[in-house]
């Protein structure tokens, strides 16, 4: 753990120089946007309930640390140290002062109680200081001038530095938190903080070969790391004949995207070997998730070591990991994955060390929904399941479907439930349209955690193809790697009989590839996103966000958006978002007299169709470049408005 380093008068002086030289006018007049205060990752990414650990943080423009904001549960945070690389003429003045500080020792002597220190660049300057005062200034510049990150200036994103002693309390509810840092300038981006079911490991380098991993005493644990460049991390686990081992990464469910970086984040790996060397199971990824699962059924008793890199053997502080590994609950197939609002629906279930096989599903409410399930049996899971709500017809498809002459007969409007059981295998279905009619066909798949790549092809009467889609994209799904859900909208040419086709374009299947699949006339409705997640005000000024509106089947009615539920004196002054557009810039204007916490803020959206109004939520995000050039916008929990800067350093809380 690292202390805290007070300063005495000189140092503070000194730095009080260096910061007025790195003040020139050309790092004045830097804009605004790019002083953003930005964390790339934290580490450890979690810990238990009752647990106090030491966090490391990396980012930009990070002066004047002041306080934690968590989303979902309280964290309580003590600041141990703010690092950030010197400039060039900081370097210059410290070394200037290290070795005027050594020339004082020497010249004293060992049995002086005070030294006289001399500047070489200033001979007008002298000062008399205690050994021990000057000896703790020396050691003081020495740890500065020490950081490698006053070399290494090709990540900026990584610039700074921040240590926190942060502790869980005991009645902490297991589950992601989103931390952010709260600066001179306002509240950082959010990451992810991990509260934990299961005990924490921290790797204890070296730990690259199985001679020196890092033993898990006890499992279900979450292993904790980093990985440098050529780096392998290595655990050591005692396991028993029978063990139905699961171990889950998370790499890139913590930091989902490097923007200077190919593919764009932390790619993972992961192996299992047994005493001998011998490698019993790997995976480099799960189903279409670049997150790997291994899964492996241990032959003997024994010691087994497990082993964590990236699979290019790329590495940075940022590569951050956890893998939660034990004999634990893991779902790989779930069928349907959806059910119609306020009908209850029996879903199957298949995979590892599951407490049961089925859960019984009635989602209340709106349609457009998603419902996570984070336990079975009151067994908790490692990833929650998804599931759509829909207020349409549900039914499930019959086999065989497999060609245009043994085709379903439906009607629509429908929400068809099924699962590509085997590579090449086809779904088919027929229906009556009219000339004309429009109809719009979608697959729920990849958005619902299902591996099929899913493709369409519509046909007339004679066979022929009116219409084909692979791979639709939607906006709001901001994380995932790949979108993979087909969808098309045809205009009828005729009345007759219409068959339209559902494969996986890749030629696979199994239990796994299940889908949904919408066949309707449009429904036009919208999705609504607002960035950044976090603006940065003066008390009575105003704020600049961007709203972006995600339209679905062909809606071009006019969104407005409002706050919901403000305090006095916020306004919000936006533009409808008019016809075929997509993003507006809005103004947020603050009040004078200011909250000594951040204000969180509601938007709502609401858009008119065929004379019945659509009220939507308006999800805050963030944008994120991966890969050096594609953009993303990556959800938040909250839009928080801070509004200048904060006092002591302290944990927010909130009930």
């Amino acid at each position: 753990m690292r202390a805290a380093l007070p300063q005495p008068k000189c140092l503070t002086a000194l730095i009080a120089t260096a910061l007025a030289l790195a003040l020139s006018p050309a790092s004045a007049q830097q804009p605004p946007a790019q002083r953003t205060p930005r964390i790339a990752y934290l580490f450890p990414a979690g810990a238990q309930p009752g647990q106090t650990v030491t966090l490391k943080l990396a980012g930009q423009f990070l002066d004047g640390v002041s306080g934690i904001e968590v989303t979902g549960g309280d964290l309580e945070a003590r600041l141990i140290e703010h690092q950030k690389p010197l400039t060039g003429r900081e370097l210059n003045l410290f070394r200037d002062r290290v070795r005027d500080l050594q020339a004082a020792l020497r010249a004293a002597g060992f049995t002086a109680d005070t030294v006289t220190v001399r500047s070489e660049t200033d001979t007008n300057r002298v000062e008399t200081l205690t050994r021990a005062a000057a000896e703790k200034e020396l050691a003081e510049l020495r740890h500065k001038l020490a950081n490698p990150k006053n070399r290494m200036r090709e990540n900026p994103q990584l610039a700074e530095d921040v240590w926190l002693e942060v502790r869980v309390p005991t009645n902490a509810a297991p589950g992601e938190r989103q931390l952010r840092l709260r600066t001179a300038l306002g509240l950082s981006n959010p990451l992810v903080f991990h509260v934990s079911h299961w005990p924490e490991v921290l790797e204890k380098e070296p730990n690259d070969k199985s001679t020196n991993a890092t033993p898990a005493a006890r499992l279900p644990a979450v292993l904790n790391g980093q990985i440098q460049p050529g780096d392998a991390d290595r655990f050591r686990l005692r396991l028993t004949r029978g063990t139905r081992l699961v171990a889950v990464a998370q790499a890139r469910d913590l930091v989902p995207y490097l923007a200077d970086a190919v593919p764009g984040w932390f790619q993972a790996v992961l192996a299992l070997y047994d005493s001998a060397g011998r490698e019993l199971a790997y995976a480099d990824d799960y189903t279409f998730h670049p997150d790997p699962v291994l899964l492996c059924e241990i032959p003997r008793d024994g010691e087994y070591v497990l082993e964590i890199r990236d699979a290019l053997y790329r590495g940075r502080e940022d590569f951050v990991y956890r893998i939660v590994v034990g004999q634990l609950p893991w779902v790989t197939a779930a069928f349907p994955l959806g059910a119609r609002a306020g009908r209850e629906t029996l879903v199957e279930l298949d995979g590892w060390n599951l407490p049961t096989n089925r859960l019984v599903l009635a989602p209340a409410g709106d349609s457009g929904r998603e419902v996570l399930i984070g336990q079975l049996a009151g067994t908790p899971l490692i990833k929650p399941l998804r599931f759509a709500v829909s207020d349409l017809p549900e039914a499930v498809e019959r086999e065989p479907n497999d060609a245009p002459d043994t085709a379903q007969p439906v009607e629509l409007p429908l929400i068809l439930n099924g699962v590509v059981r085997q590579p090449g295998d086809r779904e088919c279905v027929r229906f009556q349209g009219r000339a004309g009619q429009r109809i719009v066909a979608e697959v729920l798949a990849r958005r619902l955690d299902s591996p099929l790549d899913a493709a369409l092809r519509f046909r007339d009467a004679t066979g022929r193809v009116l219409a084909a889609n692979d791979d639709a994209e939607d906006k709001a799904a901001g994380l995932l790697p790949h979108q993979a859900d087909a969808r098309l909208e045809i205009t009828l040419p005729a009345d007759g009989e219409y068959t339209l086709e559902l494969f996986d374009a890749q030629q696979h299947g199994g239990p796994a590839h299940a889908w949904r699949l919408r066949l309707s006339e449009p429904q036009p409705d919208f999705a609504l996103r607002v960035t950044p997640s976090a603006l940065n005000v003066r008390p009575g000024g105003t704020a600049t966000l961007r709203l972006h509106a995600i339209r679905y089947d062909g809606l071009t009615n006019d969104i407005t958006v409002v706050l919901r539920d403000a305090p006095p004196g916020f306004r919000l002054d936006a533009p409808p978002i008019t016809g075929t557009n997509t993003t507006v810039k809005a103004t947020l204007s603050v009040p004078f007299r200011l909250p000594e916490t951040p204000v969180r803020l509601e938007l709502e959206g609401r858009a008119v169709v065929a004379g019945r109004a659509l009220l939507r939520p308006v999800i805050p995000a963030d944008e994120q470049m991966q890969a050096f050039f594609y953009q993303h916008l990556v959800p938040a929990d909250e839009l928080l408005v801070t509004l200048g800067a904060r006092g002591r350093f302290a944990g927010s809380r909130r009930p």
